[in-house]
């Protein structure tokens, strides 16, 4: 079904022509986005460090409110200026296309490593669930291969149609897993009775040493900025054929993901009091399927939902990399190359990208939860240029340069050099380093204002008044 669509052009094959409906774009976002870092990572977060896990989520739970910010002009920008990634965009606004080409570097350097996250759950969950039968190099390179074939059957397209199956047997099968569970652990009351008779720090903030209030704020602060400043997220605000698609997208998105973040802190509650001595906390969610509280067949139908949930994330990643290194790197190192050569040169790196996060996710991290976060640390960088772009006209593109590849180097030796600078991390640091380097060189420097203030007329041009006319030169018909 995805092939009968177009798919010879970036803009299709990336984007999917941007014209998704609001149900399957919040279907497919949500499995991008709920991927195996929540039915694996967050579950053995829980089992970890107990009812902090739930706070940590829920604090990205609020920053998906971001995209009711900048949703709409993503969405705007994207339809008026024909932008295929989010990094073409910034390049766009700041008027250099060093500034593409370093964001879109940046997100390679740490998506990638997200990437192997996603990876490494899959491989967990086959090894935990087989009992070893499948072995946690099978299990990864399996998801690389599916990730791979999904990709290239037809772009975004064939990723997003996969991705509302997915999602639809996640939730399903997942909500009934609970139910059975904690039926058979004597219900609600009982597990948490269970919980808090075993350890009860689990029940109470920080946790049992996992969390303190530095490593809480650390992992939290670049989660509450995930929704803009991971592009496989942000590039699917392009992709919605109207605002109004857009707004069932979002709406659809909070309901899915309040259901998943609870039901993925039961089964990391769930695994701790029936398996209470993991070697690895990452084991819990496979643990507690292949056991005799889950029916077999049921078991698998989870599995299969975490595995497909995992390589829609991956693909979705491979998919934006790919854009970025094909629309934002080789484009402007080889200037005047046309849209089908970039669409050429981004499926052939989408197997070189597959291959580096294969290798990265066989080194077999522990908590991957805590792997995704360092991943979005290095990310949030990019926070304060996107803000810039659509609400602060004095931004410069020397500042954003500045900002990027300053803060960026920032996080890199933070995590080089054991990841504490006056008692404070990198996720902590990394935002306000990467703020101050933005402001201080965008005050020092020139600004291009009419390119700017253009550029911002057209993001607002959505929430104008009725009856106050277009901004000049704005092709919002796209």
């Amino acid at each position: 079904m995805s092939r009968s669509g177009e798919s010879a052009s970036m803009s299709e094959y990336f984007i999917g022509g941007r014209s998704m409906g609001g149900l399957v774009s919040a279907l497919s976002y949500s499995a991008t986005t709920y991927s195996a870092f929540m039915m694996v990572g967050l579950a053995g977060l829980t089992y970890k460090g107990g009812v902090g896990a739930l706070g940590f989520e829920i604090v990205y739970f609020a920053g998906v409110s971001l995209v009711a910010i900048f949703g709409p002009r993503f969405w705007a920008v994207g339809k008026a200026y024909g932008f295929v990634t989010p990094s073409e965009m910034l390049g766009a606004r700041y008027g250099s296309r060093w500034v593409a080409i370093s964001a879109a570097v940046a997100s390679c350097i740490f998506l990638i490593p997200y990437s192997a996250v996603q990876l490494a759950g899959v491989g967990y969950l086959l090894a935990g669930m087989s009992g070893g039968a499948i072995s946690f190099g099978i299990g990864i390179v399996v998801a690389t291969v599916l990730a791979i074939a999904f990709s290239y059957i037809a772009g975004i397209r064939s990723v997003m149609w996969t991705d509302s199956l997915q999602a639809l047997l996640m939730i399903v099968a997942s909500v009934a897993v609970v139910a059975l569970v904690v039926a058979e652990l004597g219900g609600f009351t009982a597990l948490f009775d269970a919980v808090a008779e075993r350890n009860s720090a689990m029940l109470t903030v920080p946790g049992p040493g996992l969390f303190s209030f530095t490593t809480f704020l650390g992992l939290t602060i670049p989660w509450f900025f995930f929704a803009i400043s991971n592009p496989q997220v942000s590039q699917r605000l392009y992709m919605p054929a109207s605002l109004g698609a857009l707004r069932r997208m979002l709406m659809i998105f909070l309901v899915f993901g309040l259901i998943y973040t609870l039901v993925s802190v039961m089964w990391g509650f769930s695994a701790f009091v029936a398996f209470p001595d993991l070697a690895q906390p990452d084991l819990a969610t496979s643990t507690l399927l292949s056991s005799d509280f889950v029916p077999p067949l049921l078991g698998v139908a989870v599995m299969v939902g975490i595995l497909a949930a995992a390589v829609s994330t991956i693909d979705s990643i491979l998919l934006t990399l790919s854009s970025m290194l094909a629309r934002d790197v080789y484009a402007n190192v080889k200037t005047g190359s046309d849209d089908r050569r970039q669409l050429t040169i981004g499926k052939i790196v989408i197997p070189v990208i597959s291959l580096i996060a294969l290798g990265f996710a066989a080194m077999e991290f522990s908590l991957i939860a805590v792997l995704a976060v360092a991943a979005s640390t290095g990310l949030v960088v990019i926070v304060p240029v996107i803000v810039g772009a659509f609400f602060w006209k004095r931004g410069t593109a020397a500042g954003a340069l500045a900002s990027i590849l300053g803060g960026s180097v920032f996080v890199v030796a933070m995590y080089l050099t054991g990841n504490s600078l006056m008692g404070l991390n990198a996720g902590i640091l990394g935002l306000p380093v990467s703020a101050l380097l933005f402001v201080a060189v965008s005050l020092a420097t020139k600004p291009q204002t009419a390119e700017a203030a253009r550029f911002m007329a057209i993001a607002n041009a959505p929430l104008r008044p009725a009856g106050e006319p277009a901004p000049a030169g704005a092709n919002l018909a796209g």
